[in-house]
């Protein structure tokens, strides 16, 4: 879905440079229109014939662009570090972290934060995600909602505290809910940064890391839910997973942080401990029962050669990371 314009000014403004002539050659911009300082919003020279494709060709063309992405993101990933950091700070300190978008960004934002907690077994509020217009803009478009400041100021001041992380995401990097967000929450004492797809646009003095991802022009002119929210979905994946990882949600590869509280989570819980450990489905079975269906307790009890009771404090002591839990008691152990 496309982000609306920030304001009625640049709408005019893309407009204008969206008029078009036909010649014997197809189209070509009007001479004297005004140039549109966001690349989402300008033509995109290698789609301008789309309309004139075979249905195998439209999807080679967008797969082409979309193919453009990952490099975009690979520029940006300092950036991404630093906003991982802000965010392992926060939830380390009791905080928690935000993200506030409309339209696109905002659905990719909302969908972000819910998978965490099936996915890496975090609290609820952990990560909230905060969508212009509420819940019924997640399906459909609400007129204007992305457009008032104050209305972002609001949203952030009723939940965040001071430590805390907000993200915003605006391809345009200028949509008001989403600034006026940043800046509240700056006020406020959190920490801050802002994801966008437009290096034309003027970064906020109250953004702390600036995530600027330049995806160019789309496939289909102001189409953001293209190539920009294929760029915001992967760096809210990156971000969010990066995070995880640095809290010790994960051993190796594998996702540690569950409890299995059903016969479904036991039976994945079981086989991500024989992966981790060699061990048979018996022992595992009898770890994980011992463990009270804590999974890091059963892998480092394993692992470690050490009791469930001491596995549980190494643990305790190293905020929950397995590797650094296993490097406690295995000195202890031999």
């Amino acid at each position: 879905m496309r982000t609306r314009p920030a304001s009625g000014r640049e709408e005019l403004r893309t407009v204008r440079n969206m008029g078009s002539r036909t010649t014997k050659a197809g189209l070509e911009p009007v001479a004297g229109v005004v140039h549109v300082d966001s690349p989402t919003e300008q033509r995109n020279a290698r789609t301008t014939d789309i309309d004139r494709m075979s249905t195998r060709d439209i999807l080679s063309v967008v797969n082409a662009e979309d193919a453009r992405v990952a490099g975009a993101v690979r520029a940006v990933l300092d950036e991404i570090a630093d906003a991982v950091d802000h965010a392992v700070a926060a939830l380390r300190g009791g905080g928690r972290v935000h993200y506030v978008g409309a339209g696109t960004s905002g659905r990719l934002a909302v969908l972000d934060a819910a998978e965490l907690v099936p996915t890496y077994n975090v609290p609820a509020d952990w990560f909230l995600a905060h969508h212009a217009g509420g819940e019924r803009a997640l399906r459909l478009p609400v007129e204007n909602a992305e457009d008032d400041e104050t209305a972002g100021a609001r949203e952030i001041a009723e939940s965040v505290q001071p430590g805390d992380f907000v993200l915003g995401l605006t391809a345009s990097g200028r949509t008001p809910y989403v600034i006026g967000a940043l800046k509240e929450a700056k006020r406020l004492g959190a920490n801050t940064g802002l994801v966008s797809n437009n290096p034309s646009a003027a970064v906020p003095d109250e953004v702390d890391t600036s995530i600027v991802v330049d995806t160019g022009a789309e496939a289909i002119a102001g189409s953001t839910r293209m190539k920009a929210g294929t760029a915001q979905k992967m760096v809210l994946t990156a971000f969010s997973t990066a995070t995880m990882v640095k809290l010790g949600r994960t051993y190796s590869n594998l996702m540690v942080s569950m409890l299995a509280t059903n016969a479904k989570l036991r039976g994945r819980t079981l086989r991500i401990l024989q992966e981790a450990t060699g061990a048979g489905q018996q022992a595992c079975d009898e770890a994980l029962t011992a463990a009270g269906g804590d999974l890091k307790v059963a892998l480092v009890h394993l692992l470690g050669g050490v009791s469930v009771d001491t596995a549980s404090t190494a643990l305790d002591h190293a905020g929950g990371h397995v590797r650094a839990a296993l490097d406690e008691v295995r000195p202890r152990a031999s």
